[in-house]
């Protein structure tokens, strides 16, 4: 199986190291889980083409309402 060097800070290392421990997990195993559910869960290439491509009168902003009906306002 290939490797991957990485640099990271103490800091981000501890919290690595931290939730792998709490996983049962070893650190590499915990990263490259880590790694893998971030590729699954990210949008299909073509999923911002679908914004504006139904057509249906139930999807349109509705008309403002009159002002002249509305009931008129005290003053204080």
């Amino acid at each position: 199986m290939p490797q991957l060097s990485l640099y990271i800070d103490q800091s981000t290392l501890q919290q690595v190291e931290k939730a792998a421990k709490s996983a049962r997990m070893s650190v590499s195993r915990w990263v490259r889980s880590r790694l893998h559910s971030s590729f699954e869960h990210s949008w299909p290439d073509t999923y911002f083409d679908l914004f504006g491509s139904i057509r249906d009168t139930s999807f349109d902003i509705p008309d403002s309402p009159v002002s002249e009906t509305d009931t008129p306002r005290e003053s204080l």
